[in-house]
């Protein structure tokens, strides 16, 4: 054994003699094996010497990319995601035979030799001359780990792979002077243990522990003899021994490492014939990787988990640090999912609208007072074959989150303007005439000084859903009618700003990132929202008007080698929206929606609960958002693409003439709701009265919802009144065109925002 200095390694003199030998053993190497042409040999030991001393003297080994695993709050799995399937396991956790079998395909002398075995240089050498081609190579064991990390390193850029691989002098000196480095640094036991982890074993498989599962079902500390040898055997050519596809040639590729096996004396011939009679006895276990492999249809859920990862500055400056750490994997993700919250939402939804209806319904729970996303389904399943009507659109999310361009929420924005009122100082019963039909008031101010004025010769118009609905309304029974004029009123009396900063102080925010125009159809829900943004903005209101942030991971945890560490997360943020006796009313209001109001089928019987239907005109959306204390969900039917409308339509197996947002989404959330609160504390609302307006009510109730819901249709392109009548979808949430209104429209009429985005004025601005 060669002198060592004190520091424990080689002295100066002895490593520089060291690195002068291997220096001209690898042109030898490269030009006798890996470059065989002609003349090639004194090219590379005279050039080698120079490369050598210039490299690094150490060599930069990356974590090894892992497998990330999902878990809901309580820890319950819910999908594994990775670049590489790859488990790091110590090399006490692998099964000796397999350790004796890699060895003995590999490199048999292992043990013998340093980071360059000379014997099988020359033998290699040999065989290559009376070839006349490269046969055999004369790479040890830990060079090949050497490039292995090289590989690693690469991550899945094709071009980097490539030079990590490629037959050049330059590669061969590097991988050989890291050799020797890793020799000296690592010994013989930690050498074979990273080799085994890092190794590509096929099928997607990284590392021994990943191979045995999939091959085998079982860890690695578990493999017999032949199992070992067929992975050993793999390792040399993962395509060609593949056992899955070709089980004759993995069975030759096998028995030769068997035989090699008894040849250097690690099993008994005996053994070795035994094994070599025993079938392959696979056990496959299918790559279960992504979001698609989630369970209780939490799919979309898992997945906005990664684009929270993949977006969230906290866990790193840049797109591409993020995206490093979320490829390198190993990670274990709690989330905030409520796995009886989940189940409930999947199975409300499966019990109401079919995967292959015409329409779909997306749904999302949040907890007041946290942020926290309790579930998140939908009735298009996540997955890429469009002919099963799967997706990987979120129905639930924004556009930035992996969402569509969202839908309009009709009259759930209501209780937005509402809350705005009552925060100027509105009184909680105020009473406004609210005739059936009416032209929009003018001017209505907005914000920056800025006034909306209708068109005086041919004022925009707008109507309630029936013509038995007119006034006068207070705003008790005008919120439990869903009463469009009432609400129309209301804006032009406050102002348009103060509905736009409430909305944007309760997070509800258009779907596709835009501002909200300052328009006054903005009470009637006519800009495009996701179900996820309603949910949350509604549990504003059940927290008592303290508003937070979505938040869907509780922690970050991260192994790197056999080292874990904690990662920050996303906290989050919360603020006050309004008074508490604002949220208090808001809540009043609500409550009357369900007891005896348009939301009556959405009700919880014992358990307190509030909310709100909309259904945009031309039946192209339908909604119910609601909330108890301690939960607020949204519920959204719908078609995503935005064109058939829900009139005389099956949904659910069950017929609708008109789709109205009591009706269908009213249900679905009672028995999402139902299901997510068993067995949770039956919480109570803080009282407020409200008193009678004084007026007297015209108006009857027909046993439909009764509003009309807005006229949301108004989605650029020609978008009137305001976004109520429709223009062209250019934003994958508004209208379509409907008949020629029964009045006459102005030449110069339309100046509103013709973004596809349900922005149209219906105005202009004095």
């Amino acid at each position: 054994m060669p002198k060592k200095s004190s520091g424990g390694g080689l002295s100066p003199a002895q490593q520089a003699a060291k690195f002068l030998g291997v220096s001209v053993l690898a042109g030898a190497v490269l030009a006798g094996i890996a470059l065989p042409a002609v003349g090639a040999l004194g090219l590379a030991a005279k050039g080698s010497v120079e490369s050598f001393d210039e490299l690094p003297a150490n060599m930069k080994t990356p974590p090894l990319s892992q497998r990330t695993t999902i878990l809901d709050a309580d820890g319950g799995q819910i999908a594994t995601v990775y670049s590489r399937d790859r488990t790091v396991v110590p090399l006490k956790d692998v099964s000796p035979y397999m350790q004796k079998a890699i060895v003995a395909i590999e490199d048999s002398r292992f043990y013998q030799h340093g980071a360059v075995d000379l014997k099988g240089v020359l033998r290699a050498l040999n065989k290559n001359a009376r070839s006349g081609e490269v046969s055999q190579g004369a790479s040890t064991l830990t060079q090949q780990y050497v490039k292995n990390v090289f590989v690693e390193e690469a991550g899945d850029d094709p071009t980097k792979v490539a030079q990590a691989t490629q037959q050049t002098i330059g590669r061969k000196i590097r991988e050989l002077k890291y050799a020797i480095q890793v020799e000296e640094e690592l010994g013989k036991k930690k050498i074979l243990e990273n080799y085994l982890n890092i190794t590509f074993f096929g099928q997607q498989a990284y590392g021994v522990e990943a191979a045995a599962q999939r091959y085998f079902s079982k860890s690695a500390q578990d493999l017999n003899i032949q199992e070992s040898a067929l992975l050993a055997g793999i390792v040399q050519s993962p395509s060609r021994y593949d056992p899955v596809n070709d089980e004759a040639e993995a069975t030759k590729r096998r028995n030769i490492v068997l035989q090699r096996m008894a040849a250097v004396g690690d099993i008994s011939r005996p053994q070795a014939a035994e094994a070599m009679k025993a079938p392959l006895g696979l056990k496959v276990s299918k790559p279960r990787n992504g979001c698609i492999t989630a369970v209780k249809g939490a799919g979309f859920f898992c997945d906005y988990v990664r684009e929270v990862f993949l977006n969230d500055k906290v866990f790193g400056k840049t797109k591409e640090a993020r995206a490093k750490i979320w490829n390198q994997g190993g990670l274990t993700i709690r989330t905030t999912m409520d796995a009886a919250a989940q189940k409930s939402a999947q199975r409300s939804i499966k019990d109401h609208v079919y995967q292959s209806d015409e329409v779909a319904t997306a749904a999302s729970i949040v907890q007041p007072g946290t942020g926290k996303i309790l579930a998140m389904g939908q009735s298009r399943p996540y997955g890429v074959d469009i002919k099963k009507g799967e997706t990987t659109l979120n129905l639930s999310a924004d556009d930035d989150m992996g969402g569509g361009m969202g839908y309009q929420p009709g009259s759930t924005f209501k209780p937005i303007v509402a809350a705005a009122a009552l925060e100027d100082g509105m009184a909680a019963n105020k009473v406004y005439s609210s005739p059936y039909q009416m032209a929009y008031p003018s001017p209505v101010s907005a914000c920056d000084g800025k006034r909306w004025v209708n068109d005086r010769n041919n004022p925009a118009k707008l109507e309630n859903e029936n013509s038995s609905e007119v006034g006068p309304y207070d705003m008790k029974e005008a919120t439990a009618k869903s009463v469009n004029t009432y609400y129309v009123q209301m804006i032009s009396d406050i102002g348009i700003c103060p509905v736009t900063t409430m909305a944007k102080k309760m997070g509800v925010q258009r779907a596709d990132g835009d501002k909200m125009p300052q328009v006054p159809s903005i009470a009637l829900g006519t800009q495009e929202v996701s179900p996820l943004t309603m949910a949350n903005g509604y549990a504003t209101f059940a927290a008592r008007g303290m508003y937070c942030t979505p938040i869907a991971i509780e922690s970050v945890s991260q192994r790197v080698g056999d080292k874990t560490k904690s990662l920050e997360v996303p906290k989050s943020t919360c603020s006050r929206a309004m008074s508490e006796k604002t949220a208090d009313t808001i809540n009043a209001l609500l409550k009357g929606v369900v007891e005896d109001g348009t939301g009556s089928k959405a009700g919880l019987g014992g358990r307190p609960s509030a909310g709100k239907t909309g259904t945009t005109d031309e039946r192209y959306a339908a909604w119910f958002v609601g909330y108890t204390p301690n939960m607020a969900g949204a519920v959204w039917v719908g078609d995503p693409a935005h064109k058939r409308k829900m009139s005389g339509i099956t949904i659910g197996g069950r017929s609708y003439g008109k789709v109205f947002g009591g009706e269908v989404p009213g249900p679905i959330w009672r028995d999402m709701m139902s299901g997510a609160l068993e067995g949770k504390p039956v919480e109570q609302f803080n009282d407020v009265h409200i008193p009678d307006g004084n007026h007297k009510g015209r108006g009857d109730e027909d046993g439909d919802e009764g509003d009309r819901d807005d006229g949301d249709n108004g989605n650029g392109n020609g978008g009137f009144i305001g976004g109520l009548v429709g223009g062209n979808n250019n934003g994958g949430g508004g209208g379509q065109p409907i008949p020629t209104p029964s009045f006459s429209l102005p030449e110069g009429f339309f100046r509103g925002q013709d973004n596809g985005g349900g922005n149209g004025n219906g105005g202009r601005f004095g």
